[in-house]
């Protein structure tokens, strides 16, 4: 059935799921979830400051909220299997809770790991089911609409993480920003009750029961395509987390700080959601997934040597041309979880299991979101300046274009388009 429910009769598991404002919900969840990452960039100097932290210790911290993703994409996504969608969504919202006030009341650097550790595991519980979620309750006709803006969630939190970060942080510290961010996460709760229908009768029966769950997560972990694509995912994340995470602090060192400095910010990091938003319009005309893939790397290397290893200083205007190839290199980065996302689904195999594959995507492409920031501080430290840090870039897209091409249509035995 593709018919949505009356108004005036709630939805319900055994009731026709599928509505518009269901999907549009899980969508903000995944954006309110992603804002808990981007919360800290804007912060991090004066974090640094106050805890004595050097270049490397930021740049892990910044990687550690995806730490529990890398370490157990998979095992969050039995925990999934084995409590439902809706109710792994709303147990990840409650520990980004947990992690906001562990990090308020952090009185060293080891404790606010931790607590962006907490963070990391009620984002990846949030969203790991995400796709999943939307493809249950959309319309049949809205499912590609519902997953091209899913695709652009992490760009959505980005800008308003970050514009939200430099306004509030100009009027009151940092942890008075994590209080807002704590209450601004009350709000999806109210939504994914209200408005997300309840897990199916069958799958509310089935929770608790471990070995279906671990043999659904069995099988997807044999299939050779969801680690393939958590390959060519990481490839991206690491490139673009690394550069996006660190706009606020290479701003300072070129003397531009404050709002200015958080509003670039948002803006490069709010061309992602602009990029996959449009993904679902070249999906639609045709493109295909490889067609999307390899020429997005060869940008993101090209966008990144003209950013980095190109002195802007003797140019006219050349911050701004400096700005517009990390816009650029942004924007068009977003077509490659766009285009991963829109897989992930159907790479599920026979008796295998969707969140598993978001699972074990998830856990493998966050390796690059915990190190990337890591490798270009460790490269700036190396040689003395970001201009080497597009040598990291370089060498992930074109380690990502090889890897993309086990992922044909005729390889996955799919149909793409």
């Amino acid at each position: 059935m593709t018919s949505v429910p009356l108004p005036s009769t709630p939805a319900t598991a055994d009731s026709d799921p599928r509505s518009r404002a269901a999907w549009v919900v899980v969508v903000f969840t995944g954006v309110v979830a992603a804002m808990h990452i981007w919360k800290l960039p804007a912060a991090l100097p004066v974090i640094q400051e106050q805890l004595g932290i050097s270049l490397v210790d930021a740049g892990l911290l910044l990687g550690t909220v995806q730490m529990s993703g890398m370490l157990g994409g998979l095992l969050i996504s039995l925990f999934a299997e084995m409590i439902g969608l809706r109710r792994s969504v709303l147990i990840g919202l409650v520990l980004l809770i947990v992690g906001s006030i562990l990090s308020i009341f952090a009185p060293n650097y080891a404790w606010l790991l931790v607590a962006r550790f907490v963070e990391g595991a009620g984002f990846l519980a949030a969203t790991i089911v995400a796709p999943a979620l939307i493809r249950r309750v959309s319309p049949l006709g809205a499912i590609n609409t519902a997953i091209g803006f899913w695709a652009s969630f992490q760009g959505q939190a980005t800008f308003l993480a970050l514009i939200g970060s430099t306004i509030a942080l100009q009027f009151m510290p940092w942890k008075g920003w994590y209080w807002i961010m704590l209450a601004i996460t009350l709000v999806p709760i109210v939504l994914v009750l209200k408005v997300v229908p309840r897990d199916p009768s069958a799958e509310r029966e089935a929770s608790g029961v471990v070995v279906p769950a671990v043999k659904k997560i069995g099988v997807t972990a044999r299939s050779w395509k969801p680690w393939i694509a958590g390959l060519v995912f990481m490839c991206y994340t690491v490139q673009w987390i690394a550069i996006i995470g660190f706009l606020p602090t290479i701003y300072q060192q070129v003397g531009i700080s404050g709002w200015l400095s958080g509003v670039l910010t948002a803006v490069a990091g709010g061309a992602n959601a602009v990029g996959a938003v449009i993904s679902g319009g070249l999906f639609q005309r045709g493109f295909s997934v490889l067609q999307l893939v390899i020429p997005t790397f060869v940008v993101m290397g090209l966008m990144a040597f003209l950013t980095f290893a190109v002195s802007w200083t003797s140019v006219p205007g050349g911050f701004f041309w400096q700005f517009l190839c990390v816009v650029l290199f942004s924007a068009m980065g977003s077509l490659i979880p766009a285009s991963l996302t829109r897989l992930s689904v159907e790479l599920t195999p026979p008796d295998g299991s969707p969140p598993a594959v978001m699972g074990l995507m998830q856990q493998i492409y966050t390796v690059g979101s915990v190190f990337g920031p890591a490798i270009a501080a460790w490269l700036v430290m190396t040689t003395g300046g970001w201009n080497s840090t597009w040598w990291m870039n370089a060498f992930f897209s074109a380690l990502g274009i090889i890897l993309a091409l086990f992922l044909s249509a005729k390889r996955l035995q799919l149909d793409l388009r």
